[in-house]
């Protein structure tokens, strides 16, 4: 059994359904968290989706990037920034900022979370990862992206080096795009009854693909 904590703001389904297909290591247990790295550290997941940086990830993880995420605005639904396919700060002069992403790049969900709620009544933004507030936004409020100056934050799998396992390397693999036909990536054992039904048909299509050669007839 695997148990992954992912972070709010990531969509990792297609990486879980590619991880049950192809691997034969058992249930695999998620959680979506806002705080995966604490999952990870309490022993509650072997493996976290986080958002990096982050202060409690240590040369004592591997870490793996997947992918950056792009810096994102939430403005009020009848805002006239709606208007703007990309935000820069001098659109928003003026404006209140509820929260914004610190210059060490630590994103806090919770904060981000109770500042939307304050732009969902029409006041103010909130400057975070796009992705993020995709999720976490309400029909009241809508994002664009955000051309200011700012920190990165990268999505990457975080586990401890000495938890290491076949099965957290096999969802690694997947998660970079790791086809079925890599011979690092663990497959399925099947029953002597499956063996067997197998030879049976590759005997059954052999045979039926198998000419016949016909004599010819004597006058």
């Amino acid at each position: 059994m695997l148990r992954l904590s992912f972070v709010t703001g990531t969509e990792p389904g297609k990486w879980f359904t590619r991880f049950r297909d192809r691997t034969a290591h058992g249930r695999m247990v998620t959680t979506d968290s806002e705080d995966p790295i604490a999952d990870l550290l309490d022993a509650r997941a072997d493996l976290a989706l986080a958002r990096l940086p982050d202060p409690r990830v240590t040369a004592d993880h591997h870490v793996v990037e997947l992918y950056r995420e792009a810096p994102g605005i939430a403005v009020p639904k009848d805002s006239e920034l709606t208007l703007l396919d990309r935000v820069t700060p001098s659109d928003i002069e003026g404006e209140a900022v509820h929260w914004r992403t610190p210059a060490d790049g630590v994103v806090d969900v919770p904060a981000v979370r109770a500042g939307l709620q304050v732009v969902a009544a029409n006041v103010g933004v909130v400057i975070a990862p796009r992705p993020l507030l995709r999720v976490l936004s309400r029909k009241q409020v809508e994002h664009r992206d955000f051309a200011g100056d700012g920190p990165d934050t990268r999505i990457a799998l975080v586990w401890g080096r000495s938890g290491d396992s076949e099965a957290i390397q096999d969802f690694v693999g997947i998660a970079r795009g790791r086809t079925p036909n890599s011979s690092r990536q663990a497959v399925p054992k099947r029953s002597a009854r499956e063996k067997s039904l197998a030879k049976q048909k590759r005997r059954a299509e052999a045979g039926g693909v198998k000419k016949q050669t016909k004599r010819p007839r004597r006058k």
